[in-house]
């Protein structure tokens, strides 16, 4: 009989990183509150978890993140405010991440890497299977790339990564995985990956995404793993060690997702994220579009 695997609820949301790529903007304001079009980009990856039936959310901040809080919090002065104007569809967008999922926080404290933070979520996910959600990475709701993750864990156990095939040029900005095919054809066995390869090292073209669900035996790997790559304790790094040796907490399985992406990590990609949302927008699209034609035309 196969075994049978609990399904998760929770979702750990990494947001101590210091957006050093964004300054001077990320100087005093969170890179995860940057607005992609109108709402930040923290607030699209907690409707994805929440889309994906995680309502358990686990943020996982440092210093100068309280906005972060402050955004998931109610305002009760801006609310009244809008109340009192009758303005109910502005209302309604202020009150929405507030209802959004029920959300805890956790300091990282010493930034050391994402698998350190991770690692600063065992004491709230215990031993259950869990998500983790990097805010760099917009996944579009029309593609449920989490919600087929969470399928294949339960098929299969263990840990599942998210997969994308990129151009081999471009793999040593990733994660990259070592495959085998499976039955199913989205789905991919992972017998080893390495952070951040040269083209010449890398052992595929499949990059690794920010999405992952977790067998919670990642925390006992974690807490054995050296300082990898940039003096950091890396994810990938113990998820290669759990590929190497399934008994310690069970296989580690790729979904390989071909949906829309958005990257907001790098400055080019997130204008780019932006142009494409906001010419997806019913209310903002049609104007939107037009203007950008003719500004291309004129520019080129």
């Amino acid at each position: 009989m196969m075994k049978a695997h609990p399904r998760i609820s929770k979702a750990v949301i990494p947001a101590a990183g210091l957006g050093t790529r964004f300054l001077p903007a990320t100087k005093a304001t969170p890179k995860e509150m940057l607005p992609v079009v109108d709402k930040p980009a923290i607030q699209y990856v907690v409707e994805e978890a929440v889309q994906a039936c995680l309502r358990d959310v686990l943020m996982v901040t440092g210093r100068n993140k309280r906005p972060l809080e402050d955004h998931f919090d109610r305002n009760y002065e801006l609310e009244n405010a809008l109340e009192r104007k009758g303005d109910n569809d502005r209302l309604a967008r202020v009150q929405e991440p507030t209802d959004l999922a029920t959300i805890h926080y956790v300091r990282q404290g010493d930034p050391r890497g994402l698998g350190h933070a991770v690692l600063c979520a065992a004491p709230h996910v215990g031993d259950e299977p869990f998500a983790v959600l990097l805010g760099d990475d917009l996944i579009d709701p029309r593609d449920p790339l989490l919600a087929r993750m969470i399928d294949v864990q339960a098929e299969y156990g263990g840990s599942v990564v998210a997969l994308m095939e990129v151009d081999p040029a471009q793999i040593h900005l990733y994660g990259c995985a070592a495959v085998d095919v499976t039955k199913d054809a989205d789905v991919v066995r992972v017998t080893g990956l390495v952070e951040k390869p040269e083209p010449s090292d890398a052992p595929s073209a499949y990059a690794v995404i920010g999405r992952y669900v977790l067998d919670p035996g990642i925390f006992e790997v974690l807490r054995h793993t050296p300082p990898g790559r940039g003096g950091e304790i890396q994810l990938t790094d113990a998820l290669q060690r759990l590929a190497a040796d399934e008994g310690t907490a069970g296989p580690v399985h790729g979904v390989v997702f071909k949906g829309r992406r958005y990257d907001t990590g790098d400055r080019g990609d997130y204008l780019r994220a932006i142009v494409r949302l906001a010419c997806e927008r019913e209310d903002l699209g049609p104007d939107f579009r037009s203007w950008l034609r003719r500004f291309v035309a004129e520019e080129m």
